[in-house]
């Protein structure tokens, strides 16, 4: 047919909401002001691009560049990038590991994940976008637009599941940069996809918010916050190097001892007070979440370590951390490992520790542990992080990836049939292009939260090569 169709180009000079100077040419605008040239060109007619209606009869192409301008002819330019592109990302699916269960949510999933990496420095950002609220008027706008760790060793582990490499070595590439400039590996928990950590929060008074729904903020207060966990996942993230003998060639004295400084950081920062993973802006305590992955991180390097006084110093070290979460992560009364050291609130995070092996499958503190997070933050059959007040309230909707984490945690521990019963729900929530955003009101059955989040999609693959029944 010859449907109406209207075109609007007017981009914005970053935060400030003014308005770039447009220079017209024979068949393209330039926006001036930005750091290098912004320009649409096209085989539209001009007078049609400020919303004008018109009719379309043939295939019109449009190209916005940001820096060197588009110099060939336009419909052959076009049809070849689209074309390359194309074949690209087939190309790419094809040589992805897939479970025989949730093929296409996992492939939605891989390239949404893969979107996220930033090919130039190796770095994963959580999201691209920023301040899109957790929740109504619940003041939760973080900016995701950067690199956290801990997330990182989260996206390589599924890059692995999903037999791709290239995305792993990048990262370790940015891992050993931000690790070159901390002799003593005060690291920060996230960082601009450059390596840099200028990232000082603040807010955008002029700028009204996602609905309405406010505030906006770029950068992000987290990068003060002592959270000890990133250390233990960072070792998570290079002990593959030396037990998968396809990454041989990676191997090297300087790796080795990257992977043991991080180890013997988190033995270290074991028990000692922190924000944790869920970022809480109040008093810092002792998490359990945190020690859990001191003790990961002594636990693998003791695996992996080559010198037999090194190996046997980091399995202590992994039997000590191990004692201090029995004893002092364990609740008697919530009958789970708990939150907090000595507390009695529940912690989603904590799933981990069936997914880690913390102790056997067969134990009955885990398979306690994972009914009462079930029971208590359940929420419409989707997971909340914590029922508690993190300095910003109680949280009121589900976080996508702890349900996921509740998939992984039932079929580590043998409960197969429960953890597909729980995959099932997913497509529920997903999107048609299936997209997944961080938060999720089963009440009001709303997507919340940046928008796609990596966390989310990674949660989505670990998940799905869990539950799956086998090829």
């Amino acid at each position: 047919g010859a449907p109406m169709v209207e075109i609007n180009c007017d981009p914005r000079l970053g935060w400030t909401k003014k308005k770039p100077r447009r220079d017209q040419g024979s068949h393209h605008i330039s926006y001036d002001g930005f750091p290098t040239e912004l320009r649409l060109t096209t085989d539209v007619p001009l007078s049609y691009l400020e919303g004008h209606p018109f009719a379309l009869t043939e295939r019109k192409h449009l190209v916005l560049s940001y820096g060197s301008p588009v110099e060939e002819p336009i419909a052959a330019l076009a049809e070849r990038f689209f074309n390359e592109t194309q074949r690209y990302w087939e190309r790419w699916v094809k040589h992805c590991n897939i479970p025989a269960d949730y093929q296409r949510e996992v492939i939605r999933s891989a390239l949404t994940l893969k979107l996220h990496c930033y090919e130039d420095t190796g770095a994963i950002v959580a999201a691209t976008t920023t301040s899109i609220p957790e929740s109504t008027g619940s003041g939760r706008t973080w900016d995701y637009r950067y690199c956290w760790l801990r997330d990182s060793y989260y996206a390589i582990s599924a890059f692995r599941l999903l037999g791709h490499f290239e995305e792993r070595e990048q990262f370790v590439e940015f891992l050993m940069n931000i690790a070159s400039t901390s002799k003593e590996l005060d690291l920060h928990p996230l960082y601009r996809i450059d390596g840099r950590a200028d990232l000082e929060e603040s807010i955008l008074s002029e700028w009204a918010g996602y609905g309405g729904d406010g505030p906006v903020r770029i950068g992000n207060g987290a990068m003060h916050h002592q959270q000890n966990d990133i250390f233990g996942e960072v070792v998570l993230a290079l002990a593959p190097i030396f037990t998968d003998a396809r990454f041989e060639r990676e191997r090297s004295p300087a790796t080795m001892n990257l992977l043991l400084r991080f180890a013997e950081k988190a033995c270290s920062l074991a028990g000692k007070p922190d924000a944790g993973i869920w970022e809480v802006r109040k008093e810092w305590t002792p998490q359990t979440f945190s020690t859990l992955m001191s003790w990961a991180a002594a636990d693998r390097a003791a695996r992996v370590a080559t010198d037999d006084a090194v190996r046997a110093r980091f399995a202590g070290e992994s039997r000590r951390i191990k004692d201090m979460i029995l004893k002092d992560g364990w609740s008697e009364d919530a009958k789970a490992f708990a939150a907090t050291h000595g507390g009695v609130d529940l912690d989603a995070a904590l799933l981990q520790a069936a997914t880690l092996k913390l102790v056997p499958p067969n134990d009955p503190r885990i398979h306690s542990t994972v009914d009462a997070i079930v029971r208590d933050l359940d929420r419409g059959g989707w997971l909340l992080r914590y029922r508690s007040d993190d300095g910003l309230g109680v949280p009121k909707v589900a976080f996508v990836l702890c349900t996921f984490w509740l998939v992984e945690a039932l079929a580590s521990i043998g409960r197969q049939s429960e953890a597909r019963d729980v995959m099932a729900r997913i497509n529920e929530i997903m999107t048609p292009l299936g997209l997944l955003g961080e938060d999720w009101d089963p009440v009001e059955r709303w997507m919340w939260g940046n928008f796609p989040q990596a966390y989310s999609h990674i949660g989505l693959i670990h998940a799905a090569f869990a539950a799956s029944k086998p090829w």
